[in-house]
């Protein structure tokens, strides 16, 4: 029997893969900017200009909002790389898979917070896994990328289109589309993420706790290299 070749792609850096979590980028994003105070949970750049006018106008006990999130942030980057080098080689779960299953109980419990004087602790806890997201999955078919933030992918998307523009380059052209795929999958998450959350409020942030399962899930597919030895193993090569 003729050998069959099956294209599946390493899964933390395939494009559905990718998709899910900047649709969870964008959700979150407006989630807590719509429902938890007006903080911004992925992008810390919006949070730190915040504080700055905050300080700027001496309203010092709203600085507290915005510090939170970025202290925050800079753990879940931390505790992200500990989990990297602890588990890297694990031979039950991915890492990944530990850091998805991590943001999924973290967002789990948040949906049954109620709005209001929690709030802080909640966009801190949000930012938290967000941080833990972007160290996470930081390759797309081998580029660089964000999936809890767009101006890197939107600087990418035009950098690519310049090199197709200039040598006609099909892989860069591809890579550009990629990349401004993943920003118009952020923006769908913004969009529905608001809408969701003005109809369901706080709980609307189960919808992202359903996209990391499906995450989660998908993350159980193997390698294509393993797949194919797996073809040559049982003799259908």
């Amino acid at each position: 029997m003729k050998y069959m070749k099956i294209r599946l792609e390493k899964a933390s850096e395939s494009y559905i893969v990718g998709v899910l979590l900047a649709v969870t980028g964008g959700f979150l994003d407006v989630y807590t900017y719509v429902c938890r105070g007006g903080v911004f949970a992925n992008a810390q750049t919006g949070n730190i200009v915040l504080l700055g006018i905050s300080a700027a106008d001496g309203n010092w006990e709203q600085i507290w909002s915005y510090v939170w999130p970025i202290l925050a942030f800079m753990a879940g980057i931390l505790l992200t790389e500990a989990v990297r080098k602890k588990y890297r080689y694990n031979p039950g779960l991915h890492w990944r898979q530990i850091v998805i299953a991590l943001e999924f109980v973290v967002l789990l419990c948040i949906a049954f917070v109620p709005s209001g004087p929690w709030d802080d602790m909640v966009n801190t806890l949000v930012s938290f896994v967000c941080s833990m997201q972007v160290e996470s999955f930081r390759l797309l078919h081998g580029n660089a990328y964000a999936t809890t933030m767009c101006t890197g992918n939107l600087r990418s998307a035009t950098e690519q289109l310049f090199y197709y523009n200039i040598n006609k380059d099909k892989k860069a052209r591809n890579r550009s589309l990629q990349y401004y795929g993943i920003i118009f999958f952020f923006i769908v998450g913004a969009v529905v993420g608001t809408a969701l959350t003005r109809m369901l409020l706080e709980k609307a942030v189960l919808v992202v706790c359903f996209l990391l399962l499906t995450v989660f899930v998908i993350m159980f597919i193997p390698p294509a290299e393993q797949t194919e030895a797996a073809y040559r193993t049982d003799g259908k090569g």
